[in-house]
């Protein structure tokens, strides 16, 4: 699969569907965009995880001196393990995002967003990413976990280096800025843990300070990667949901699936204009959104015992990549699979959450906060409108944006746009 970052991939996606359901690389590594494939390996416990370092053979040099090595919070935590690691490091934390759980977090979120648009109406011109999405994000995980200060630009560059460690790291520079960030994260949990521990909170961090795992005490690292997962993905796949369904409203180019509109085949602007007369319309946008333009394109699965998939004899140690943006575009499950359709019937059938034992424990909160965030920036400027060109992640794996300059009006004939 030839793919640069920042590149649209769905023209990709589907010329590897064109090969067959499940196809062989060059490299012995197997691919597939059909969503029941997918769904199949998420849900089969003879599929498991692997750490990104194992799966890439890549050493991100962790190492902060000695023996020791920083915690990462990917790789050492619940996310990269199996059962029975993986459920009782993850029923620990469940509690905080239960149906339940998110209804008390309701006003709170409706809150911080009012707050941050109340801001930006002071404004002719804003970056919905920065300005925006990436305050309330950021604002909404750490008031779960307890987090004392906040420092807004520092956490969107922690977010955005671990990030790319998903495609692998590819140089020296990169390696480097890795160590420095796990680093500066590991330092700052452990300091959050420290103060939880002797001013406990109803909070996350102070709930994993207190708990034991099936009646043994939680160790140092667990405790560390399960905050720091939490953290992280809490805000980095939050950003990208809210950014990917914006930039898809305000197209209305007629979607060329250049990388900028997520090849909706138009009718973003128009939906845009219906969201504005009719709010609720946003918990439909999100769903579609999450099927057309995923903010996770895809996840790796490992053969755990001799295992059959879509024909094929699969052996102990085989890696499968599961597109999950090809199989939330997969024609078989979903009609007119590259148009956007808020209205669509099946869109929650999507993969962007995963499925199975993995699947996305942040989902309800990322939905909560999605739609939240949707319904109330177009109630309060119906006239967004793009202001500046949008600038991609350079990522293959993370579908997102860095920066997207909107106005609070249509520009006129004359006005430039940016």
């Amino acid at each position: 699969m030839s793919l640069q970052p920042g590149e649209s991939p769905y023209p990709v996606y589907a010329a590897v569907r064109a090969r067959g359901e499940l196809v062989r690389s060059k490299l012995g590594v197997h691919l597939t965009g059909s969503h029941p494939l997918c769904q199949e390996a998420l849900r089969d416990p003879r599929f498991g995880v692997a750490p990104i370092s194992e799966l890439t053979r890549i050493d991100f040099d962790r190492h902060a001196g000695g023996r020791r090595r920083y915690v990462q919070p990917v790789d050492d935590s619940f996310l990269s393990l199996n059962p029975p690691e993986h459920t009782r490091l993850r029923k620990l934390v469940a509690p905080w995002f239960t149906p339940r759980a998110l209804r008390a977090r309701t006003e709170l979120v409706e809150r911080t967003v009012a707050r941050e648009l109340d801001e930006l109406a002071r404004r002719p011109r804003f970056d919905a990413v920065t300005d925006f999405a990436v305050r309330v994000a950021i604002s909404t995980i750490t008031g779960l976990l307890g987090v004392r200060t906040v420092d807004h630009d520092r956490f969107v560059w922690w977010g955005m280096t671990l990030a790319g460690t998903l495609n692998g790291v590819r140089t020296m520079g990169e390696v480097r800025e890795t160590r420095a960030v796990l680093g500066e994260l590991e330092a700052f949990f452990d300091e959050l843990i420290a103060h939880r521990r002797r001013h406990p909170g109803d909070d996350v961090v102070s709930r994993l300070v207190e708990c034991e795992a099936d009646g043994r005490p939680l160790e140092r690292k667990d405790l560390l990667a399960t905050a720091q997962l939490l953290f992280v993905a809490g805000f980095e796949t939050m950003v990208n949901l809210v950014a990917n369904a914006i930039v898809t409203l305000l197209d209305g180019n007629g979607g060329n699936g250049d990388g900028d509109d997520g090849g909706n085949g138009g009718g973003g602007n128009t939906v845009r204009h219906r969201l504005a007369a009719d709010p609720q319309l946003a918990e439909d946008v999100v769903e579609e959104v999450l099927r057309l333009d995923s903010p996770v394109q895809y996840v790796a699965r490992v053969a755990r015992e001799p295992v059959e998939l879509g024909g094929h004899r699969l052996r102990p140690g085989s890696t499968v990549v599961l597109l999950l943006g090809a199989a939330n575009r997969d024609p078989s499950v979903f009609a007119e699979p590259d148009r956007f359709d808020p209205g669509r019937p099946n869109s929650r059938e999507h993969l962007a959450f995963s499925a199975g034992a993995h699947f996305c424990l942040g989902a309800g909160l990322a939905r909560l906060q999605a739609t939240t965030m949707l319904r109330e920036l177009f109630r309060r400027f119906p006239a967004l409108a793009s202001a500046g060109p949008v600038t991609r992640r350079p990522s293959r794996n993370i579908r997102g944006v860095i920066h997207l300059p909107v106005a609070v009006r249509a520009p006129s004939r004359s006005e430039p746009a940016a």
